[in-house]
């Protein structure tokens, strides 16, 4: 299996789940004009990201696991780095990991739940010429 066949590809690459090859969002998770808006459809092979209304509530769930090992992963690195760090201190180096995570928190929750639910078709860019704007095969 080809790097790019797999779903950590298109997570980490914040790429579209059916084909990897269109971007997912508007623009990066830092600007903040326009962090987390999702193209309507992938500008290669055309399929619809947004399949129904409110679908991407359930990237909710996703964003508190990750906020949770963000703070775990935090915690413990500053108890084994820092043993003699106060509990203040381990509250603000926390918050602020959280704080300044949080764009890409929300933009890795949302691809994340797309790709629960959209399946990598690799002939997606093959098939009927790719641009396939109502998302329909």
């Amino acid at each position: 299996m080809a790097w790019k066949d797999t779903m950590l590809y298109s997570i980490l690459g914040f790429k579209c789940p059916y084909c990897h090859t269109g971007d997912f969002f508007v623009s990066h998770p830092y600007d903040l004009k326009h962090t987390g808006d999702v193209h309507e459809h992938c500008g290669q092979c055309g399929r619809r990201f947004n399949i129904e209304p409110g679908f991407y509530y359930g990237a909710m769930y996703v964003s508190y696991a990750i906020g949770v090992a963000a703070m775990v992963t935090v915690w413990v690195a500053c108890s084994v780095l820092f043993p003699d760090l106060s509990p203040t201190g381990l509250v603000i180096a926390i918050l602020s990991t959280l704080l300044v995570g949080a764009p890409y928190f929300y933009a890795l929750s949302k691809i994340i739940w797309a790709n629960l639910f959209f399946k990598y078709d690799r002939t997606a860019l093959n098939s009927g010429g790719g641009k396939m704007i109502d998302g329909s095969r």
